[in-house]
């Protein structure tokens, strides 16, 4: 009897089942350590953003979407016990929508407050892109989280004489990185009607071509109509293509190097996991890990064959018919 138990293979699939449950049963949880990372992302939605200088499946896509995409790739990728918030930034403010929360508990909330970001939200038409950075690098040092700022560079009005506003803060005191969004050509920025309906595009009279704040550039004498009291900018409006949008790389390159962050231009959505890895810091955290899942498995998978295999045996035939 008890040999033809040991060649009995439906009892060997029992012992294997019964073992594998106690084992389930029976093992602790492991204590693991990994990486995590504590994150505040702020996405530029002023009017440039709706350029669509990108393609998905052969379409046109806007600088919006691409970056709302991007940024909701970043939150898949990062490890669980990493925390994310969002931040989105019009006129010269960040303005910040929730504080970072762990991602995988809160992982649909948090991916769908980023799919619903939208160009309506601004408040304001200007873009100093410098003080919206300056300010979400405070926000981000409040929060003790790094900073990715995803925008296309464009400053409007034009920077008074091309040059960055101070920065009050310590260079490299908040980790993070700029992210470059757009084409490197030029582009026509989509105008809206106050029903947010596209009627067309942007004019060279219809966007400041020249930031006419503070004291006047020192070509000012030799401009037409000028005049040191009435027209000290001089007497006829300012040319050029600021109606136009390309991504500007170097002036974030320079505002990159002004704060202490990093760099990284947004080609492929999919990628921007790898820029912020480098450029961000990341933090232990201890994770406890069930194990039971895998014996439990086993003992199921003995199982499932034990009884599997005994139903094809049931119907075959003993013997053939005479």
């Amino acid at each position: 009897m008890r040999a033809r138990l040991i060649r009995d293979w439906r009892f060997w699939l029992l012992v294997v089942a019964l073992l594998a449950l106690a084992a389930a049963l029976a093992l602790p949880r492991l204590t693991l350590t990994r990486q995590a990372r504590d994150l505040l992302v702020v996405i530029d939605i002023t009017g440039s953003m709706n350029v669509r200088d990108y393609l998905q499946g052969g379409e046109p896509v806007s600088r919006l979407a691409i970056a709302k995409r991007a940024a909701r790739n970043l939150l898949a990728d990062l490890p669980c016990q990493s925390r994310l918030g969002l931040g989105i930034f019009t006129e010269r403010r960040s303005f910040l929508l929730f504080e970072p929360a762990e991602v995988c508990e809160n992982f649909a909330a948090i991916d769908g407050a980023i799919d619903a970001l939208d160009w309506r939200m601004a408040w304001e038409g200007d873009s100093y892109i410098a003080r919206g950075v300056h300010a979400a690098l405070a926000i981000a040092g409040s929060l003790k989280a790094d900073l990715v700022f995803l925008t296309d560079g464009q400053e409007a009005p034009p920077l008074a004489g091309g040059e960055l506003p101070a920065y009050e803060g310590e260079p490299g005191a908040v980790a993070g990185l700029l992210v470059g969004v757009g084409a490197a050509e030029p582009s026509p920025i989509p105008k809206y009607n106050e029903d947010g309906r596209e009627i067309g595009f942007y004019a060279e009279q219809d966007v400041p071509q020249e930031n006419r704040s503070g004291p006047p550039p020192a070509d000012a004498p030799s401009r037409a109509g000028w005049n040191p009291r009435n027209a000290p900018w001089g007497g006829e409006p300012a040319t050029g293509t600021e109606h136009l949008s390309a991504m500007r790389e170097d002036g974030l390159r320079r505002l990159a190097a002004q704060t202490g962050l990093g760099f990284a231009a947004l080609r492929d959505p999919a990628a921007l996991w790898k820029a912020v890895e480098a450029d961000t810091r990341a933090h232990l955290v201890e994770v406890r890990v069930d194990m039971a899942g895998i014996p439990a498995a086993l003992a199921l998978i003995a199982l499932t064959t034990l009884f599997g295999l005994g139903a094809l045996a049931g119907r075959r035939p003993d013997r053939l018919p005479s």
